[in-house]
């Protein structure tokens, strides 16, 4: 059975990407590689600099995260 991520941290897209990013146990320059995104942009959502990132970005990182949209946004 799929562990669930859910703290009360998980409130923006920024910070659930973050929690599956250090759960899967990579830095933000080996997911943002593995996303096809800059590292800057990455870091920037991260940080809730970017607080809305696009549907294209958000679909890029789930898949470096090697998860569903639904895992990573469903919530929100």
């Amino acid at each position: 059975m799929e562990e669930k991520l859910k703290t009360n941290t998980d409130k923006t897209v920024g910070a659930k990407i973050k929690s599956w990013r250090k759960k899967s146990d990579l830095t933000q320059d080996t997911l943002a590689k593995k996303s096809n995104i800059p590292y800057t942009t990455l870091a920037k959502i991260e940080s809730n600099v970017i607080t809305n990132p696009s549907l294209q970005t958000i679909t890029k990182i789930a898949k470096g995260l090697e998860i569903t949209l639904d895992e990573l946004i469903g919530d929100l």
